[in-house]
């Protein structure tokens, strides 16, 4: 068990690189398995864990094992090469956010500092002074939200089989009906949180936690696995980013939207 105030796990899926030395950071390699003995990244495949499952729950391996295996203050998520940030974007890198427009991705892109540059942006990342002041005055970090040309839901109709958001619904319904008009109100809408990633207060993130992982697990003994192939084997890490959205419609939590640092062209090693 790690004691700290703040601990923002960095999910990894094969062996590479750490971009930040920020002691609040703890990389883990999301679907270790006992594999890649030699990879010195910590792997979601020790203590209560479902890191041979990464290939259907992708990052929420490493999400689940957090939550199981550690207990902090205040708890965060982010990927190898995605991470919060709270200081303004450069003004060469917001001019250059006008060029989305003629080509139709402003929308998209929103809240996405795309870069290779990890020397200019790695001081950027979110570190734990700026956390607590945040913490200070609101109850949870988000990225900015993804702003869809469709709603919520005729987007997973596009990318997914609408079936596994039916049978989300179904379970909602059973299990946590209060959710219902918050499952509505999310696929009504064209704002996505998008990643699964998040920093939120204890309290919070254990409500949260088990809140996801129960419909999420329903799901799994609910559905042949089996069906699902390439990209779309990642189906829990879908179903959880919808999840997420319809958890935070739901509590209303006074929240604020931080821009990511994607480093687009951070390779593995």
């Amino acid at each position: 068990m790690h004691n700290s105030a703040i601990k923002i796990f960095s999910f990894y899926y094969k062996p590479g690189s750490i971009i930040t030395s920020n002691p609040i950071y703890f990389p883990i390699f999301s679907g270790k398995n006992g594999s890649f003995k030699t990879c010195t990244i910590p792997g979601d495949d020790i203590g209560d864990n479902i890191s041979s499952k990464n290939k259907y729950f992708s990052e929420l391996t490493g999400i689940y094992w957090a939550w199981k295996n550690t207990r902090q203050n205040i708890t965060g998520t982010c990927h190898y090469r995605r991470y919060f940030t709270a200081q303004p974007e450069p003004f060469l890198y917001r001019m250059k956010r006008l060029l989305y427009f003629p080509v139709g991705l402003f929308g998209k892109r929103v809240g996405l500092i795309y870069t290779k540059n990890t020397k200019l942006f790695a001081p950027k990342i979110i570190d734990k002074t700026e956390i607590e002041l945040l913490l200070q005055k609101y109850d949870a970090i988000l990225p900015k939200a993804r702003k869809l040309k469709y709603t919520v839901e005729i987007h997973f109709r596009k990318y997914h089989d609408f079936n596994d958001l039916k049978l989300v619904e179904s379970i909602i319904k059973e299990k946590h009906p209060e959710y219902l008009e918050a499952f509505d109100k999310v696929l009504k809408g064209k704002r996505l949180y998008a990643n699964n990633m998040f920093i939120l207060k204890d309290k919070h993130f254990q409500d949260f936690m088990t809140w996801w992982f129960d419909i999420l697990f329903t799901f799994e003994q609910r559905t042949d696995l089996s069906k699902y192939t390439g990209y779309q084997q990642r189906i829990f890490g879908f179903l959880g980013e919808r999840l997420l959205n319809v958890w935070f419609q739901k509590k209303q939590l006074n929240c604020i939207e931080l821009p990511v640092i994607y480093f687009k062209h951070f390779k593995f090693e």
